[in-house]
């Protein structure tokens, strides 16, 4: 198919969207123990860049052969912009975000603020997309930020903080409610597996080049970074590069907001994986992720 051939919407099929969302949830809730354990050797910006540059290397063999058909290179060339700025937007600010971050916070706290996704992809969307909100969803989005503020404030120490490093995965996930959006609006025409690779093709070498300058691939060839760099290409084979196929096509299957709900699952992984590990939760952190999860659900309630 060809940008000028009408958009054929994709046959909905609700079972597979919520098999791919758990394995979604799966993956992307034990993304935060995946950072917290590459830290152990890589520095926050490398293990931002890291994983871009290991979700580029598992998609170069579908790059080399999509590179030679015409439709998709045409495909492509109209849509390189939203391309480039979903690239930027969704995957290599987030990832350099939730790494600076993930080196100061528990993996669990991360994962209880990353449920903020879909209430910034339905206040993105009414503000620059036109979608309209219910009242419900007012309050439902009332409600999360509530619940945000609670992680931010109170979940560090379980007393009242500024946690500026909760701040900026907060920051990330207004990029990923943004991303959701443009994703929805200019890139579901394509096949999934189409534009995430593409999305990597241009995140990639971005990372690539803030690697070049540093010690990392030193670092990589270390014995003693064994488990952190498995840890690493988990992180960028699985959680950046995979599971964006998955997601991309839960959207295609559904809608950008039921995509983005993935976030209802998220906390609870990060959190079993948080009490594994040995980390301190705060019963504030669980108020906190309740409400969250309350205001989510209103948001989505039918």
């Amino acid at each position: 198919m060809t940008v000028e051939e009408p958009v054929v919407l994709p046959q909905k099929r609700p079972v597979l969207a919520w098999v791919l969302l758990c394995a979604l949830a799966l993956v992307w809730g034990s993304s935060f123990i995946l950072i917290k354990r590459s830290l152990g050797v890589f520095p926050p910006e490398q293990v931002g860049a890291g994983r871009l540059v290991f979700a580029l290397l598992f998609f170069t063999p579908f790059l080399a052969r999509q590179s030679q058909q015409a439709n998709v290179r045409l495909a492509v060339r109209h849509r390189w912009v939203a391309l480039l700025a979903s690239a930027i937007i969704g995957f290599v600010i987030p990832a350099f975000l939730f790494a600076e971050a993930g080196a100061h916070l528990n993996s669990s706290l991360a994962g209880a603020l990353n449920s903020l996704s879909p209430l910034f992809t339905l206040i993105l969307g009414a503000v620059f997309f036109g979608q309209t909100l219910k009242i419900r969803q007012v309050a439902g989005i009332l409600l999360g930020l509530g619940g945000s503020l609670l992680l931010v404030f109170f979940s560090a120490t379980g007393s009242f903080q500024i946690n500026g490093y909760a701040i900026l995965i907060v920051v990330a996930t207004v990029c990923y409610g943004l991303n959701t959006n443009l994703i929805g609006r200019y890139l579901s025409h394509l096949p999934a597996l189409v534009s995430t690779a593409w999305l990597f093709a241009f995140a990639g070498p971005i990372a690539l080049l803030t690697l070049a300058p540093t010690d990392f691939f030193a670092r990589v060839v270390d014995a003693h970074a064994n488990w952190s760099l498995w840890a690493l290409v988990t992180l960028g084979v699985f959680g950046s590069g995979l599971m964006s196929i998955f997601f991309n096509r839960v959207m295609q299957l559904s809608s950008p907001l039921f995509a983005a709900s993935v976030t209802y699952l998220i906390p609870i992984v990060a959190l079993m994986w948080g009490v594994l590990d040995g980390e301190t939760i705060y019963g504030v952190q669980f108020a906190g992720m309740g409400v969250c999860l309350l205001g989510i659900w209103l948001v989505n309630k039918s």
